[in-house]
């Protein structure tokens, strides 16, 4: 059956803005977000209903035609760009994209898959609610492609990833047949939870449609601090230390070293008059609903404790909205200025909070032992565990061949896993959104506690 034949027979399906087989427009559909895989496809549907996309489903099976779902398309791992073949689908939710319900006494909000994050997070603060889900891409990311691949972001060190915040779903299985579970309950013990199956997994079950999210109480108030570390500052126990002097307000804990910071600065117009310390740098966060709580004279005696110990060389705690802002534009221009660097090879792991500087320590001499000039931006969601280790491609280097190379090195390596950097740090290149997960033993963070030679101060910074 011709390609034409194919495309008239998904248009009969659907309405005249279901089908796009124009080229020009197909080409923004078929390239991955950094640009490192394209595929081939001749037509990108666009269903607008549940019930749509399980007539697509069907009819692709009829055909056999592979079906890839893709939500904003910002993914860096390639998940939701299709092969090379031309006998794969793209089936794209951006027209399902309705705000469902909110409903503020049961703290949840019912969505299509479709849905942009930011307008979900704008539809719950609207109600007073936060969706506590939040990352880089949330103006273009959209709810079934952060299900899809279990999203985490900035604030799992309080509300946990796309998996904890998920209450009810809709997807449409490979036979077509519809799954609705878009129940609000928080206590559901009657079986198996199978919206569960479908967290992380990529759109290889099914395509999701629907979702209900758990919302949280809308944060009123925040304190926010830049803390310069002292060298080897030990981040599990600091972390601990402000969770528990805060009663666990701690909503963000992003770790950043100096040469992350420097590649933010290049790519700033306006670059904050903060630094990192000889061990680098935590942005730190509290925040709350309550209008009572002293969220700046917490957060200054519980640094004071971390200051005592030595961990922290000087803090700067954010008295304006502008100065908050000022230090998360530092963070969140790291990956921009990785790019304007020539780009880097980027790896998402996971480490036990435990095993975090072992690892940082082990990583970082295996990658000199490798290669002396290579160069490392590593940044995170220290809270939860997660660590952005990126190699930077030299300037004189082509990056896709440099990440062919680091690639090759990884899947070459004879050493055990487990000591072996190369195989610790997995390529998002190459292994789509999975998170690698390292489980070594790790030398006890008290012994690399550091004194340091003057007091340190928190600066409410002016």
């Amino acid at each position: 059956m011709s390609q034409s034949v194919h495309v008239q027979a998904f248009r009969d399906l659907l309405d005249g803005r279901g089908v796009v087989d124009d080229p020009e427009q197909i080409a923004t559909y078929t390239t991955d977000q950094r640009q490192l895989f394209t595929g081939s496809t001749f037509a990108v549907l666009k269903p607008a209903t549940t019930k749509q996309v399980a007539d697509i489903v069907r009819l692709a099976a009829q055909q056999g035609i592979g079906l890839v779902p893709q939500g904003g398309n910002t993914s860096y791992c390639g998940g939701a760009t299709p092969d090379a073949s031309g006998r794969q689908i793209i089936v794209s939710l951006d027209r399902m994209d309705r705000i469902r319900e909110v409903d503020p006494v049961s703290m949840s909000i019912s969505v299509d898959a479709g849905a942009i994050l930011k307008n979900v997070q704008d539809a719950a603060a609207t109600a007073g609610l936060l969706l506590p889900l939040s990352l880089g891409a949330e103006g273009s990311c959209r709810i079934g492609g952060n299900i899809g691949t279990n999203a985490g972001g900035l604030s799992v060190v309080r509300y946990g990833m796309t998996r904890d915040l998920l209450l009810g779903i809709e997807a449409v299985l490979s036979d077509g047949t519809v799954v609705s579970d878009m129940r609000k309950l928080r206590k559901n013990n009657t079986g198996y939870d199978i919206k569960q199956c479908f967290v992380g997994s990529e759109g290889t079950l099914g395509i999701v449609t629907g979702a209900v999210m758990r919302l949280a109480p809308l944060p009123i108030r925040r304190a926010t601090a830049w803390l310069k570390l002292a060298t080897d500052a030990p981040l599990a126990e600091l972390l601990a230390l402000i969770r528990r002097e805060s009663a666990d307000l701690l909503t963000t804990f992003e770790f950043m070293t100096a040469r992350s910071i420097v590649l933010a600065n290049e790519a700033m117009t306006n670059t904050p008059s903060v630094h990192a310390g000889p061990g680098g740098t935590v942005l730190a966060e509290l925040a709350s609903s309550s209008r009572h709580l002293d969220l700046d004279g917490l957060m200054e005696a519980v640094l004071a404790e971390a200051i005592e110990s030595g961990w922290i060389e000087d803090a700067f705690l954010a008295q304006s909205g502008s100065q908050r802002t000022a230090m998360w534009e530092v963070r969140e221009n790291i990956p921009e200025g990785e790019k304007r660097r020539n780009g880097s090879v980027k790896h998402d792991i996971s480490v036990p909070l435990s095993s975090i500087q072992r690892f940082l320590d082990l990583a970082g001499s295996q990658v000199r032992s490798y290669d002396a000039d290579l160069e490392l931006s590593v940044y995170g969601h220290v809270g939860d565990g997660n660590l952005h280790y990126n190699v930077l491609v030299p300037p004189d280097v082509e990056r896709i061949e440099f990440t062919n190379r680091i690639e090759a090195c990884r899947c070459n390596s004879t050493t055990r896993p487990r000591r072996s950097a190369a195989r610790l740090a997995r390529s998002t290149a190459s292994v789509g959104s999975r998170s690698i997960f390292w489980s070594d033993t790790a030398t006890s963070a008290a012994s690399l506690r550091c004194a340091v030679s003057r007091p340190p101060l928190i600066h409410r910074t002016s």
